[in-house]
């Protein structure tokens, strides 16, 4: 899909171009604009399966979703008119936008609050962290993106991509995704609790295995402890 990000890294907006009858999944709220004739649809942040039991389990996935994993109740599918079509996203932080090509069965771990939109054959999924990730900024859960599709997602700051292979710290507050390849534990900055104290850094993350992972350059946490000090 041809799609193209403007005013990045600090301001990044996302444009997208859709064939006609193509689709676009995307975030609820995102939405900047989209060209004249393109269908917008609001649906539950969840599976697309017929039936009664069906529509129950996607009401109550997409209340998880918003619960623990920072996403929308709803997402809006965008579908181009015969003639083609436009639509512009943003991120609600200031930041970057990247993209990411998944194959079949490929699959790629984002953090709450990542997730932009996405092709219709792409899904998504919540997936528990494990009981160490419930000390992380990030939170007890991860949304797995699956794909076959295309998926763009979004950071804090500019995105930097990191090849792991053998073990990486990175500051918990600064992780946006990274493969499912990768395991992580959580751990103090440094040797022993005073040495973490006077550190100012806390919890890390260290990554073990061989895949990428991508950092945010910002941090979101400290974002809101400086607007605490002044306010």
């Amino acid at each position: 899909m041809q799609h193209d990000v403007v005013h990045g890294p600090s301001h990044a907006l996302l444009r997208v171009n859709l064939d006609p009858g193509e689709q676009v999944i995307t975030e609820a709220g995102a939405m900047v604009t989209y060209s004249d004739g393109m269908k917008m649809e609001a649906k539950l942040n969840a599976g697309q399966k017929a039936g009664c039991m069906a529509v129950l389990a996607a009401i109550f996935i997409a209340f998880v979703r918003k619960l623990v994993g920072g996403d929308s109740f709803f997402v809006s599918h965008f579908t181009a008119p015969a003639a083609g079509g436009s639509v512009t996203l943003a991120p609600s932080l200031n930041g970057s936008i990247d993209h990411r090509r998944l194959g079949a069965g490929e699959k790629l771990m984002l953090t709450a609050g990542a997730y932009l939109a996405s092709t219709p054959g792409l899904g998504l999924q919540m997936r528990w962290g494990g009981c160490s990730a419930i000390f992380s900024k990030e939170g007890a859960f991860f949304v797995e993106a699956e794909g076959p599709g295309e998926l763009w997602f979004n950071s804090y700051g500019g995105i930097h991509a990191i090849d792991v292979d053998g073990t990486y710290m990175v500051d918990n507050g600064h992780i946006v995704a990274f493969d499912p390849s990768l395991t992580f534990t959580i751990k103090r900055a440094g040797k022993g609790l005073m040495g973490s104290m006077a550190s100012g850094e806390g919890l890390v993350c260290q990554f073990a295995g061989k895949g990428k992972v991508y950092i945010q350059s910002r941090n979101v946490g400290a974002l809101v402890s400086w607007l605490a000090k002044i306010s």
